[in-house]
């Protein structure tokens, strides 16, 4: 895998960069090795479910997390690009309720780890997007929460897409102050 790890400015939250073999043929990587991620994370934890999404232009899928039986995440895209973002949501945390963000493309070819903790969503900035991502835990939708992603507290520089597609659970989430959170 041969990764690059970038901190961000939320501990815990990493871009991993992979190493890339290209020719005229066109190009590999290994998308994935436990060892290595371990290795040049720190995270040593079993991925139990792949998750795949196709989105168009302004789809804005987030803020989410689950409250119990939290997930981590890995996040990468293999077509089109995403501007994603982690929110910390542990009100014990000194940068609880600041978010950090990325561009991720199938041209970058970046990661982005999301420990658990954190909330995390994207909005689709080209035509189409497939956001492929893996996850420390199952989903379970009676522990899924959200957090509205224009919460003035929040304030996070969403790229300009026109109105952003919603789902109904995103356009009602409730504002960080009045959603539940990690102690």
């Amino acid at each position: 895998m041969k990764l690059t790890v970038v901190p961000t400015q939320l501990e815990g939250v990493l871009v991993l960069e992979p190493k890339v073999f290209g020719d005229a043929r066109g190009f590999f990587f290994e998308s994935f090795n436990a060892r290595e991620f371990a290795e040049a994370t720190g995270v040593s934890k079993p991925f139990v479910q792949d998750n795949h999404s196709r989105s168009s232009r302004g789809v804005l899928r987030g803020l989410h997390y689950q409250i119990r039986q939290p997930q981590g995440k890995l996040v990468r895209v293999t077509e089109g690009e995403i501007f994603d973002v982690a929110v910390d949501v542990r009100r014990s945390s000194p940068t609880f309720g600041q978010w950090t963000s990325v561009s991720l493309s199938a041209e970058n070819k970046r990661q982005l780890w999301v420990p658990e903790g954190f909330a995390h969503g994207f909005v689709v900035v080209s035509s189409t997007a497939e956001v492929q991502y893996k996850t420390t835990d199952y989903w379970y939708p009676e522990h899924e929460r959200s957090i509205r992603w224009n919460d003035p507290m929040l304030a996070i520089a969403w790229p300009e897409v026109g109105v952003p597609l919603l789902a109904e659970k995103d356009r009602n989430a409730p504002l960080l102050n009045a959603a539940e959170v990690f102690a």
